[in-house]
């Protein structure tokens, strides 16, 4: 699905001239919101090593497809164009200048991966347009006094690496670790977490190897990390090379304590294909509901987001992670529009973005809340360890917060 557009009604709502041309008048808007609709970017890895990743781009159109049935945001009907970059940082650059200078979109929204939103942060703040809700946990997301118009829209990676570290210290106080992460600035910035959180027991990382990308496999990655007599796993890898980091590490009979970033931790995207008995004992971390656990099968949000899926999304997998994580997103960027109102200028944008105020979403699991400001750029805040029995993941303890 190579440089595709996924449009999401572009047809304009008729009659809205009735009786509001005073209010029509006093609307504000940018380029990207003309009288009858908001034209919103997204750029996703349709194709290349992360195009697993290709699924939130379309959830995410089912979804503006609901809300344009719906009536749209305040008269206006979202029109999403999704583009392709392969996971490519030089083509991500090519398609937000397209975006922006060409589609003259609003905003970018959601887009995905850490090299390649780095690609372009600078461009989007430069150019005064929203890089929203970026579908990475890297901290620079956060960064409101350098970066205004670049807002995340996940848990940091750091957040994340620091709570499996306490985790490690807490239950295995002598464990012997080994690492895998991808060498760019997604991978070292879980590694700087993950240290931080060892904190003076940095010393029980016996071996960290790093992957490109462009790798075919990681089977010599985790030969060495067998080799060098680790005992826990921390695999920080997007999920081609966490599956094949799952598989290859049950083939060679090494079986750690392992621990894998949530961005691979969908049921539907990886385990299933690295093979559930493989995985089984997994530890990772979540925000959102798991589809597949038992505890919420009469959950009002999963219901929402299962009756949701079945009318617009169809084809779209009810198991997969991704497909939650992309409807979540989805629905708080239509808070913030909402939250705009007629006043659609990519300055508002920003200030309703920043003016979160606890947003409980749909799928959020209990306790994690939205909340943003001026200064606190980070939607997410908060976390749950758990582990995969083979069937779903089962979640511990409580929710964790920095």
């Amino acid at each position: 699905m190579s440089a595709r557009k996924l449009f999401v009604a572009a047809s304009a709502m008729m009659g809205l001239a009735l009786g509001i041309s005073g209010a029509a008048a006093q609307q504000q808007h940018d380029p990207g919101a003309p009288d009858a609709e908001i034209r919103i970017g997204n750029i996703m890895p349709y194709s290349g090593p992360a195009s697993a990743y290709g699924v939130i781009g379309r959830v995410e159109a089912a979804y503006f497809r609901m809300i344009n049935d719906a009536g749209g945001i305040n008269g206006r009907k979202i029109r999403f164009i999704s583009l392709d970059d392969g996971y490519n940082p030089g083509k991500t650059f090519e398609v937000a200048r397209r975006l922006v200078e060409q589609e003259r979109v609003l905003l970018l929204f959601n887009c995905l991966g850490t090299p390649t939103n780095s690609a372009i942060h600078k461009y989007m703040n430069a150019s005064k347009v929203p890089q929203l809700f970026v579908a990475a946990g890297a901290s620079k997301w956060g960064d409101p006094k350098h970066y205004p118009w670049t807002m995340g829209g996940q848990p940091s990676y750091q957040t994340e690496g620091r709570v499996y570290a306490r985790h490690i210290l807490k239950t295995r106080p002598d464990a012997r670790i080994g690492v895998l992460y991808q060498n760019d600035d997604y991978g070292k910035d879980y590694l700087k977490g993950f240290r931080e959180g060892l904190g003076d027991k940095n010393g029980a990382i016996v071996s960290a190897v790093s992957y490109e990308v462009t790798d075919p496999t990681i089977d010599s990655q985790i030969i060495e990390l067998k080799a060098s007599g680790a005992d826990v796993f921390f695999d920080i890898a997007t999920p081609k090379f966490a599956a094949l980091a799952i598989r290859k590490a049950y083939d060679i009979g090494w079986h750690p304590v392992h621990y894998l970033n949530s961005v691979s931790n969908s049921i539907g995207s990886v385990l299933t294909p690295a093979g559930p008995d493989k995985a089984v004992g997994l530890y990772s971390a979540a925000y959102l509901k798991d589809p597949v656990d038992p505890r919420w099968r009469n959950d009002a949000g999963i219901k929402a987001w299962r009756a949701f899926m079945s009318k617009y999304y169809p084809e779209g997998s009810q198991s997969d992670y991704l497909n939650v994580y992309g409807y979540a997103a989805a629905q708080l960027l239509v808070q913030v529009l909402r939250q705009a109102g007629d006043t659609l200028t990519r300055d508002n944008i920003m200030k309703q973005a920043a003016n979160l105020r606890n947003v409980q979403l749909d799928v959020a699991l209990p306790g994690v809340i939205v909340n943003t400001s001026p200064s606190d750029y980070s939607p997410f805040e908060s976390l749950q360890l758990e582990q995969f029995n083979g069937k779903q993941w089962v979640l511990l303890g409580g929710v964790i917060g920095e």
